[in-house]
């Protein structure tokens, strides 16, 4: 068995600890908005992105998937994620109404979990989990960028784009889709328990 503190010497979980560290300037370069610093703000919580995806990659590859690590990666995902709501509130990018159901659903769904472990059940994302989180991403990096851009894409002229309206357009749309799988996360739930209360009762019986 591994040593916590070889555990947080793996390269997945310096990963995951670089993301966390990266919040607080991410947070400053969104303090003070200009075209330029969204920018870089926008490079920051890409890669925090990437290193989500890459991290658990590793870890599977390596060989080194570890308990420090399954607490660390999704608390390093929501603690960017709010931070990078919470700031946009306050910037006047996206109604505050929206993250706090949007929060309020991440808290209600990680307790769920929580005490779905706890009788050892295991709920996996669904395809409406992942929808949720990529439109989250996608929609909080176009927010970030915040300001209008004239695009072109394969020499067809979009013209100018407001960024701050398409990232609200698809962090509304990722609310559709966290309810959704929330409400899937509460079946599954209930179907568990109830698998688990059926099994023990025989052996209860013959007890």
């Amino acid at each position: 068995r591994r040593t916590l503190a070889e555990d947080a010497v793996n390269l997945p979980n310096l990963l995951t600890m670089a993301r966390i560290a990266a919040i607080p300037f991410f947070v400053w370069l969104l303090d003070t908005p200009t075209p330029e610093r969204g920018f870089w703000a926008c490079m920051v919580f890409t890669g925090a992105a990437i290193t989500d995806v890459l991290d658990g990659y590793l870890a599977r590859k390596l060989g080194v998937v570890s308990v420090l690590g399954k607490f660390l990666d999704p608390l390093a995902d929501k603690l960017i994620v709010m931070a990078a709501l919470v700031w946009l509130v306050a910037m006047g990018r996206i109604p505050a109404w929206v993250v706090v159901l949007l929060l309020a659903r991440e808290l209600s769904v990680t307790g769920l979990r929580s005490v779905a472990a706890s009788e050892g059940v295991v709920i996996s994302a669904g395809h409406e989990g992942k929808t949720k989180t990529a439109l989250q991403m996608i929609g909080i990096v176009a927010l970030v960028l915040g300001y209008p851009y004239h695009l072109s894409y394969l020499g067809i002229d979009l013209g100018v784009v407001d960024m701050v309206r398409v990232g609200q357009m698809l962090v509304v749309l990722s609310l559709l889709f966290s309810f959704a799988s929330a409400a899937q996360y509460v079946r599954l739930f209930a179907a568990a328990v109830e698998a688990k209360e059926a099994k023990e009762k025989p052996q209860d019986a013959s007890a």
